[in-house]
């Protein structure tokens, strides 16, 4: 049988690929660009006739199967980054954070899970029977690698002519996919963030520690927009990120980003996930540059520290006095997740000539000091104070390595908001940090 005679006997209807999910599953849903929508939006119909069924997913999307009461037990989903809807899951039991940083998730998540069942959203098929995952790559080679092995093994697949091939993909094969149906939405897009005024001070003091020729990192938002915005004048900078975002890809196209200065995979743009505009998914196929890579490669900070001139630059929820970095709670509730952050931290603050940086402004939107004498109890230590390097805040930049607990207090009291300066010294004093 040729693969379009497989094609054509393995294409099915949503409620031919729904069909196939059974009590005790244990499911991988690819992530992000390839998160598989139609099934994902109805998963939540057959809870009613399935027992013990497990998954983990991305954070992206809102699903009634996660969100919704009278999901546990039926259909129970975990993940290492919190979205919207984790969050409202939890209250009804549906759903629990999975503790690891991103570089290991997908190793210790398939081992110690029995995955059987694998759903992703995938590009068309070529010419050799092949269907592939090219924009997500956190923990899906891993746990497909694992599903490939059960004898009860089954690959369910929406086929998307919207999804574009990149370097480095993940190929599923005709031959192993059980069902697939056909689908054409579009790529989710992630929209830019305009800069406050506050933020753009914030990214020109991280400007300020940047050189050409440096290898960057950058997560998305406002605020690394605002600072991929003042290192436009740079040249020949290096790529080696967790996400690939939609300035990345600007600075790709305007030959900012070149590798050209990289002594670890020269002239690549290296990256594990992508989201941003589809100028961006664009650029990550047709340039031949980019290539995706699997989260324990592109987010080790074993292989981050290889680059030199490695500058990571992420940002946090609240951190103390002493450099301790929280990035994912308010308190003991779980907001998002640990992600890469401390893995690129690690990485570039062992990088010959690298810098790890955390940026912020300095207050919350509800004007609370994100500089704290100590983090909110039950907060998640994201970043340990042994591992910081810079802290950039619109008021100045504090350098932490090497330093002791007062050069480091004296430091981010005098890059905190001055409304809470005095406050933070008074502390400080009482518990003789100074």
């Amino acid at each position: 049988m040729n693969y379009q005679e497989l094609y054509e006997k393995k294409k099915g209807t949503l409620e031919d690929c729904l069909g196939q999910f059974e009590s005790g599953d244990i499911i991988s849903f690819a992530g992000d660009c390839n998160g598989a929508v139609e099934i994902m939006t109805h998963l939540h119909t057959i809870a009613d006739r399935v027992e013990g069924v497990e998954a983990v997913k991305g954070h992206e999307g809102y699903y009634k199967f996660v969100s919704e009461p009278g999901m546990n037990g039926h259909i129970n989903t975990g993940g290492f980054f919190y979205g919207r809807n984790f969050i409202d899951g939890q209250p009804h039991g549906n759903t629990s954070y999975i503790v690891t940083d991103l570089c290991d998730y997908g190793n210790f998540i398939s081992a110690y899970k029995d995955y059987n069942v694998f759903v992703a959203t995938v590009t068309p098929m070529d010419e050799n029977g092949n269907f592939q995952v090219g924009l997500c790559m956190m923990w899906e080679k891993e746990t497909l690698e694992k599903v490939r092995q059960s004898p009860k093994k089954k690959i369910i697949l929406e086929v998307n002519p919207n999804l574009s091939r990149v370097r480095g993909g993940i190929d599923i094969n005709i031959e192993e996919v059980t069902c697939f149906m056909e689908v054409d939405y579009a790529i989710q897009e992630v929209p830019s963030l305009v800069a406050n005024e506050d933020e753009i001070k914030v990214a020109q003091n991280v400007r300020s520690l940047m050189r050409d020729g440096d290898c960057i990192q950058l997560g998305i938002g406002s605020l690394p927009n605002a600072i991929a915005e003042q290192c436009m004048d740079l040249k020949d900078l290096g790529l080696h990120t967790e996400m690939a975002t939609t300035t990345m890809g600007e600075m790709i196209r305007r030959g900012i980003i070149t590798g050209e200065r990289k002594n670890l995979n020269k002239g690549e743009h290296i990256f594990t996930f992508a989201g941003g505009d589809r100028a961006l998914y664009d650029t990550l196929s047709e340039n031949k540059a980019c290539r995706i890579v699997p989260a324990n490669y592109g987010v080790n900070p074993v292989i981050i520290m290889q680059n030199d001139n490695m500058v990571s630059i992420n940002t946090c929820i609240e951190m103390d006095l002493t450099g301790q970095v929280c990035s994912e709670s308010i308190g003991p509730k779980q907001f998002s997740g640990s992600g890469g952050g401390f893995d690129y931290a690690y990485g570039a603050l062992h990088s010959k000539g690298g810098r790890g940086i955390i940026a912020f402004t300095s207050v919350t939107k509800k004007g609370y000091s994100k500089i704290k004498t100590m983090l909110t109890t039950g907060a998640n230590i994201t970043i340990p104070r042994n591992y910081v390097d810079y802290i950039v805040t619109e008021y100045g930049i504090a350098c932490m390595r090497g330093r002791s607990v007062r050069e480091r207090v004296e430091q981010l009291i005098a890059i905190a908001h001055p409304d809470f300066r005095a406050e933070l010294r008074q502390d400080a004093e009482k518990l003789f940090y100074i």
